[in-house]
């Protein structure tokens, strides 16, 4: 088995209109950025690995109730 490194990187959170609910909303937005090894990690599973960052910082009460 192989252990691989990846970085996440998050950066300034920014006020961005967004299309929610039938209407236009300025809403605080967050850039992520994931680094990895190619060799070692395909890139559909660091996708998955960054949607699943994206999502528990959403929603933070997933992780207390590891749904």
């Amino acid at each position: 088995m192989r252990l691989a490194t990846v970085i996440v990187g998050i950066y300034k959170f920014q006020a961005r209109s967004v299309w929610w609910r039938g209407e236009i909303i300025v809403r605080p937005m967050m850039y992520l950025a994931l680094s990895h090894d190619h060799r070692l990690i395909d890139g559909e599973e660091a996708v998955r690995l960054l949607v699943a960052i994206k999502e528990l910082i959403e929603d933070p009460g997933r992780i207390l109730l590891e749904v």
